[in-house]
């Protein structure tokens, strides 16, 4: 199908981007700018912010909690933004979301950016976070079970990266993965995924954009090479959590994202990989006001439900 109406009548009003390097200070203030107030937002039983107290250092985090319960499972949340863009507030919708439609109590994750932060300090954030909600037990009224971890772009690089860490490091906590359209490989050749040559131009982001947008964070000290930066170069996958993939049809990583289920899958991981047919990369995030496209939270609470640990 093509690319969904209600999302091609925003694209078509979207200015150029400006000449000249990106700016990460204004890009942010420019995304600062377009967060609902605090009384426009899902409202939910509870939503605090807190300090997680990690190996390390200190790490801003917002809890949301759905519902009055004695136990919850855990999703810990790590936002997208190319490593450099994105914050607690720029993806409140989302955590909302997902904690509304999966029942887990969302712990969002405020890690360090780049360029100011250098590699590893944002995933090392996102993984000390998941060890630090583990460790806080009943005091997160944890059921002890299900601890789950979710994120979109690349916010679902740092999911199959800390999946991978918490494996080799023997920390078995992690019971479930999400990835919503991740960035799991950093080198950006075009001859490498057919997704990057066809939706190239014309559906938001564009594979011209992948090098500039990801520059801060290689610069920063990440090598694309490396498993932890590009996680579909990791050879091999088995004892990793079952995960669910999910990606967009007009998106330039949808590619990878698939092949990266597939690979799972013949590692014999419980791995489900859905594409969204008529959505673009970043659509969890900007569309899930369409009905269609707020399915992802749904099915991202069926495929936690159904594969929980009793």
């Amino acid at each position: 199908m093509p690319i969904h109406p209600q999302i091609a009548e925003i694209l078509g009003t979207l200015p150029p981007p400006p000449p000249g390097p990106l700016n990460p200070g204004a890009m942010r203030a420019g995304e600062a700018a377009q967060v609902p107030a605090p009384e426009d937002r899902l409202p939910l039983y509870s939503v605090e912010d807190a300090t997680a107290v990690t190996p390390a250092g200190e790490v801003p985090v917002r809890i949301y909690t759905p519902v009055a319960a004695d136990a919850f499972g855990l999703l810990v949340y790590f936002h997208g933004g190319a490593f450099f863009l994105g914050s607690l507030d720029t993806h409140d919708r989302v955590a909302r979301s997902l904690a509304q439609e999966t029942g887990y109590k969302v712990i969002s994750v405020g890690y360090r950016l780049a360029p100011e932060s250098v590699f590893p300090a944002g995933l090392d954030d996102c993984y000390g976070v998941v060890r630090w909600a583990a460790a806080q037990g009943s005091g997160l009224a944890w059921d002890g079970k299900n601890l789950a971890i979710a994120g979109d772009s690349s916010g679902g690089t740092f999911v199959a990266a800390v999946s991978a860490k918490a494996h080799d490091d023997g920390f078995d906590a992690i019971s479930h993965q999400i990835l919503f359209y991740p960035s799991l490989d950093l080198d950006f050749d075009v001859a490498r995924y057919p997704s990057l040559r066809e939706n190239a131009e014309g559906y938001g982001l564009e594979t011209a954009g992948l090098a500039p947008f990801n520059s801060f964070y290689l610069e920063s000290g990440a090598d694309p090479a490396d498993p932890l930066v590009s996680p579909i170069k990791r050879e091999d996958l088995t004892g990793l959590p079952p995960a669910l993939v999910i990606t967009a049809e007009y998106d330039p990583l949808r590619d990878e994202g698939e092949l990266y289920g597939r690979r799972l899958r013949e590692a014999g991981v419980d791995a489900t990989v859905s594409r969204y047919p008529g959505a673009g990369h970043g659509f969890v995030q900007h569309f899930s006001w369409i009905p269609e496209f707020h399915r992802a939270f749904q099915e991202t609470g069926e495929f936690l439900n159904a594969r929980a640990v009793q």
